[in-house]
């Protein structure tokens, strides 16, 4: 039973940690990269405040997922 969990736990951080490298890449910068090309064309299609917006979600959800990520490796250390 324990090894069934550590194993859950296991999958359910390396998910959590791809979706954090994710919404960090996605996220619009100053400088180019992954974030400008999509936040750009978010910019450009729906206006500047929907854009403001999907900054401001990826934001969030980076925030949650970072949060889980460090709730979840900590429980598998100690576990």
């Amino acid at each position: 039973m324990g090894e069934t969990l550590r194993l859950i736990l296991t999958i359910a951080d390396v998910l959590v940690c791809i979706v954090l490298i994710a919404t960090v890449l996605f996220q619009s910068s100053k400088d180019e990269g992954l974030g400008s090309m999509f936040g750009g064309a978010a910019e450009t299609f729906f206006g500047k405040d929907k854009a403001r917006s999907l900054d401001a979600k990826l934001g969030k959800v980076t925030a949650i997922a970072a949060a889980a990520f460090i709730v979840l490796t900590f429980v598998i250390a100690v576990f």
